[in-house]
């Protein structure tokens, strides 16, 4: 390790209960400021993952290091570098929003002004200072889940780990969670991030990694895993004027694999769709066609996953 080491680092993890084998050597690192995204189904090994790697759960084999120093369930200096988020709600209901955090703060040893100063700064990060001084067994299920994010930041962690924060949340809620994470990389923490949403991993994730029964199936950022699997950006573009002269010079431009006509336009398939597009466009224009809308759809990672799995990501 040296001295651009990650913040977390982990090899080779294991574990099993009995005859299952939940995790089966899953490794990968995350960098101080990075969001990386443990992707897949339930019951595929992430919370056995982030156990381990929180030192809550004894591994079999691999290893973890936080920051560069070893990290097992005994390892207390170094868990409290970690802010630990998971399924289930940590919240005592019939106390406000302010006293739990409170509460959990003089758990982190935080007292004094130190400790009102820290619950202002969580309560504006999770975007609950107007309801802070409610119970929250009158919050939504969303801002409790919000709340219980809050608790996770109360030791400035450098690592935090949020274990499928999003489940049974109403959209409106889930989106207000969402937007809390994204404004995490702006505080320069480590966030690992476990969902089987594609669409959260897709939208939080500077990198995933796909896991299914407990394996590590693949990693890297959005376009390394699509290109792994050889996917290729789709556009299809509303046309007026001579489509079959526009279909016969846009086949002719470099990276473009296929072309096809459809109603009012054509159905191109390229690699890189932002470098060859204005290629595209130019080519129609030349051809006495004129194009009137334009739309890009890259392959997403549910195609990866199915790719790599042979399954759809929810089933």
């Amino acid at each position: 390790m040296d001295d651009a080491q990650p913040v977390l680092w982990c090899r080779d993890l294991r574990k099993a209960f009995g005859d299952l084998i939940a995790v089966d050597g899953v490794g990968f690192h995350i960098a101080a400021g990075e969001t990386y995204g443990l992707l897949g189904p339930n019951g595929a090994g992430k919370t056995t993952t982030i156990s381990m790697i929180c030192g809550l759960l004894d591994r079999d084999g691999g290893e973890v290091l936080l920051e560069g120093h070893p990290l097992d369930p005994r390892a207390v200096k170094a868990k409290a570098a970690i802010g630990y988020v998971p399924q289930e709600l940590a919240l005592y209901p019939d106390l406000t929003g302010r006293e739990n955090l409170r509460f959990f703060g003089r758990l982190y040893a935080l007292a004094g002004r130190d400790l009102e100063a820290r619950v202002d700064e969580v309560l504006s990060v999770i975007d609950l200072q107007e309801r802070a001084d409610d119970r929250v067994e009158h919050y939504s299920g969303g801002m409790q889940r919000r709340l219980n994010i809050g608790l996770g930041l109360l030791n400035r962690p450098s690592l935090l780990v949020l274990d499928e924060p999003t489940v049974g949340v109403d959209p409106q809620s889930r989106n207000a969670i969402l937007s809390g994470v994204e404004r995490f990389r702006g505080l320069g923490m480590a966030v690992l991030y476990t969902t089987h949403y594609m669409e959260e991993a897709e939208r939080l994730c500077d990198r995933v990694g796909i896991i299914d029964h407990g394996q590590l199936k693949a990693e890297g950022t959005r376009r390394e895993l699509v290109a792994m699997v050889g996917e290729r950006d789709r556009v299809s573009l509303a046309a007026t004027g001579d489509l079959d002269a526009a279909e016969r010079t846009v086949e002719a431009v470099g990276g473009v694999e296929d072309v096809s006509r459809r109603d009012g336009g054509l159905e191109v398939v390229v690699r890189e769709a932002h470098r060859v597009l204005p290629a595209v466009l130019s080519a129609v224009a030349e051809a006495g066609a004129h194009a009137t809308s334009v739309e890009i759809a890259e392959p997403n990672l549910e195609a990866v996953f199915l790719h790599l799995t042979g399954r759809a990501l929810r089933e």
